[in-house]
């Protein structure tokens, strides 16, 4: 079985945890890794070289929106979706199409002003992509998107629903809806033979979920990056 892992919330103050979780991946075999890059950070010479030395040792770099935190919470859906998921993370959703644009092109030139190869793949804030349509996306610089329901592939306009599991529960409510959510979407893996995403962010080793994170890792998995898998 193929599985796509990614580490998300990459800033300058998550790198030491990051690290950590690149070199226990590397112990269970899982060299093919992408890490998901906020790029609006405050971000030092220290942590541009180190995001450089992950690229130079073929990890995958993805940009993961711009701060990270929305400015503020609108929207009826936007507040549910605080409420239920994202708290203030998901910026995208406080913004509108234009400005969406903005910050996805702003999150691309930030790895070309700073000497890195340009991501391909570009991964919203809690998967909430928000209100932009695919004629915008297309004059962006990305091959893909990725979503809640799998990989949105810019140039042809499709989505290729992928299954997703996730470790960072906080609360117990947390806990218990992952952990049921991870055992359908591996039961979805095993039975439609796609890969599975397995999303890992840097706290995760440290919560709720962290015993059930280790048993995935140990599972017989091939790993493969975003951008050597093709949609």
């Amino acid at each position: 079985m193929q599985a796509l892992i990614s580490v998300h919330d990459v800033m300058p103050e998550t790198l030491a945890r990051v690290n950590d979780l690149v070199v226990e991946l590397q112990s269970c075999g899982h060299r093919a890794i992408t890490l998901l890059v906020v790029p609006g950070r405050c971000w030092g010479t220290r942590g541009i070289h180190q995001l450089a030395a992950w690229q130079d040792a073929g990890i995958e770099l993805a940009a993961h929106g711009w701060r990270h935190e929305a400015a503020e919470v609108r929207t009826p859906f936007h507040r549910l979706h605080a409420a239920l998921i994202s708290r203030r993370a998901a910026e995208h959703l406080a913004l509108d199409p234009d400005n969406i644009a903005a910050l996805m092109q702003a999150a691309h030139d930030w790895f070309v002003d700073h000497d890195l190869a340009p991501p391909r793949s570009y991964v919203p804030p809690a998967w909430a992509l928000g209100r932009i349509d695919s004629e915008r996306l297309k004059r962006l610089p990305y091959r893909r998107i990725e979503v809640t329901r799998g990989f949105f592939d810019i140039a042809s306009a499709t989505l290729q629903p992928l299954p997703l599991t996730g470790f960072e529960a906080d609360t117990a409510l947390r806990a218990r809806f992952l952990r049921c959510w991870n055992r359908i979407q591996l039961e979805h893996a095993y039975r439609t033979g796609r890969p599975l995403r397995i999303g890992i962010h840097p706290d995760d080793p440290q919560l709720r979920l962290a015993v059930d994170l280790q048993g995935m890792l140990k599972m017989d998995w091939r790993s493969t990056c975003y951008d050597q898998w093709a949609v």
